[in-house]
């Protein structure tokens, strides 16, 4: 069983895949944010840890004012890190939330959403839960907006499934890290227009990570 709050011990050793996958996340946000119309934006973070990805952005970028940011995290112990965060460096615009983030009403009132943070969940599910996510990203994402997410390259490699299901929704592929980096990290544009919520809908149920390799294994 995963210790989602040591887990995030890794960020801090500079030479770590999950490091690298930060940094590499950090900047497609950023590339995002400078990207975005004028005026205010709507970010909504899923299983959002620590929420060093997005956070550590807003601490100095010039939209930070701008920013109405949602963080759902079901591990009190991550939430309250990222609370203290936002409180740390005054982003006001921000919201930690303690809770399920696989529930779409978590987000009703934010969603059609600039940026969709989706980082360190299709590890964490099966295939067709993947590819329900995915499914419900044109509910999450307004026309033009930014969805980031994270998948892990073992084998066999989903991350070729996941850029078809993508492109199948109607969303442009902005970047994806190369095949041979251990994370994968990618980002689309949504070129679509926005689906209305499903209320009460389920978006993906969380399995661990510790289960997809073993199943992987068993295949």
């Amino acid at each position: 069983m995963v210790d989602w709050h040591s887990w995030h011990d890794d960020y801090d050793r500079p030479d770590s895949a999950l490091a690298h996958r930060l940094r590499a996340v950090q900047t497609l946000i950023r590339q995002a944010l400078d990207d975005a119309p004028a005026g205010p934006l709507r970010v909504v973070s899923l299983c959002a840890g620590q929420g060093r990805d997005l956070l550590e952005v807003l601490t100095d970028h010039p939209r930070r004012d701008d920013v109405r940011a949602r963080l759902v995290e079901l591990d009190p112990r991550n939430a309250e890190i990222a609370a203290e965060t936002v409180d740390r460096y005054g982003l006001t615009g921000v919201e930690v939330v303690t809770g399920d983030a696989a529930l779409i009403d978590r987000y009703q009132d934010l969603v059609p959403a600039d940026i969709v943070v989706a980082c360190g969940i299709f590890g964490n599910i099966t295939d067709a839960d993947i590819e329900r996510t995915i499914g419900f990203l044109p509910q999450l994402t307004r026309t033009g907006g930014t969805v980031l997410w994270t998948r892990g390259r073992t084998v066999p490699d989903r991350v070729p499934l996941i850029l078809n299901w993508f492109d199948e929704l109607g969303f442009d592929l902005v970047w994806v890290s190369q095949p041979d980096v251990s994370y994968g990290v990618g980002a689309h544009r949504f070129a679509g227009s926005p689906e209305p919520l499903t209320p009460g809908a389920q978006i993906f149920t969380f399995v661990g990570s510790d289960v997809i390799r073993a199943a992987d294994r068993a295949g």
